[in-house]
């Protein structure tokens, strides 16, 4: 088994799949990339069982295999390498000899038919979404998945497809997105939760795609195809909680306000709040807002005067400080509107502008007791 590659074009690509592998896995062969030699084609994968994503890559050979090659070490060195071709031979010694330019490395291989197959899926649905839309929904919802391993359901987003469009939701109790296309539409109606690690992984690579990425799935994995790459994940089990039910639908108190004058107040403002409520205070009249904070212990605390476009009662809210800064960081337009019922409830952070036609962003975040 032999073949030439180009030395940039193998990292970049191994590179991709090496966020797969987790820093200790409990099966050693998981510390390995896969290679499958077919002719041209050469298929890497590599997995952490619950991840599989491969890539094929077209190089110059002759011959069929599959050998396991140490991840770490092959990524070390070839990012000393200048662009240059590399051959890859395995030798009969149990190494995969590397030839660059300079010199001959040999690495240690395992055999491939140790490496954990990968599961083909039953007759699944097929959905059919543009890279950059995928890229943006999961950029938008992933922040507000929780970190709450005895609630799983809620440490990972929740796909909605339907006829009339495209749903993705994520919450920690505290906050929650929901980001929504009617320009992109499902066959028939699914649903499914997927975890954070592959989502992580798809939004680094999706923002360079234009491709369309073909999204299969049944009740337990889903596999995302696009350009030369196939990720496939093992989806988190259980019943997502009824969102629809926590966003309030009567909200009389709007305010209107420019996000990046809104978004650095409060930053500085939160420097004096208390460091582990991290409390910030809303207070509006009129067309103020008055944006506040205090650290008893400390004696410290700040205020500021925002002017605002206002409609409803005066209102005093109280917010986390962090939760409300992560989703004015997320939201790309110039204004948004917070709308509110009572200090007891939840507001709701919409962006003003800066959509495109058929999407929609709904930010939710649960209000802290004020102490009076």
């Amino acid at each position: 088994m032999k073949f030439i590659v180009s030395s940039s074009y193998l990292l970049k690509q191994l590179q991709v799949l090496g966020s797969v592998i987790n820093s200790n896995n409990t099966l050693p062969i998981l510390d390995n990339f896969l290679f499958e030699l077919n002719n041209n084609e050469l298929t890497v994968s590599a997995s952490d069982l619950e991840t599989t994503m491969s890539a094929t890559l077209s190089i110059d050979s002759k011959s069929k295999g599959s050998v396991a090659v140490p991840a770490k070490l092959l990524l070390e060195i070839l990012k000393t390498f200048p662009e240059q071709p590399l051959t890859f031979t395995v030798e009969d010694n149990n190494t995969v000899e590397i030839s660059s330019n300079s010199g001959k490395y040999a690495l240690a291989y395992a055999a491939g038919e140790e490496f954990p197959k990968s599961v083909n899926l039953e007759d699944p649905s097929v959905t059919l979404v543009p890279a950059d839309v995928l890229a943006t929904a999961v950029s938008k919802t992933i922040f507000a998945a929780g970190n709450d391993d005895l609630r799983p359901v809620m440490s990972g987003v929740f796909f909605q497809f339907s006829p009339e469009g495209l749903t993705f939701v994520a919450t920690d109790a505290h906050k929650l997105v929901k980001y929504a296309r009617t320009d992109v539409k499902a066959s028939q109606v699914a649903d499914f939760i997927m975890p954070k690690k592959p989502l992580n992984i798809l939004k680094s690579i999706l923002g360079s795609s234009d491709a369309e990425v073909k999204i299969e799935y049944n009740d337990s994995n889903a596999t995302f195809s696009f350009d030369n790459y196939i990720l496939m994940c093992r989806l988190i089990d259980g019943k997502y909680p009824n969102y629809e039910a926590v966003i309030p639908k009567e909200n009389p108190n709007k305010l209107m306000i420019d996000r990046s004058l809104f978004l650095s107040s409060v930053r500085r403002v939160a420097i004096f709040s208390n460091k582990t409520t991290h409390q910030i205070r809303l207070k509006i009249a009129g067309a103020e807002l008055n944006v506040s904070a205090e650290d008893i212990d400390y004696s410290n605390k700040a205020e500021e005067r925002l002017t605002c476009d206002y409609q409803g009662d005066d209102l005093q809210i109280g917010f986390n400080s962090r939760f409300l800064t992560e989703m004015l960081t997320n939201l790309q337009s110039d204004m948004i509107m917070l709308e509110m019922s009572l200090p007891n409830r939840a507001g709701i952070l919409t962006p003003v502008d800066g959509l495109e036609e058929g999407e929609t962003v709904t930010m939710l975040v649960m209000p802290v007791m004020l102490n009076s």
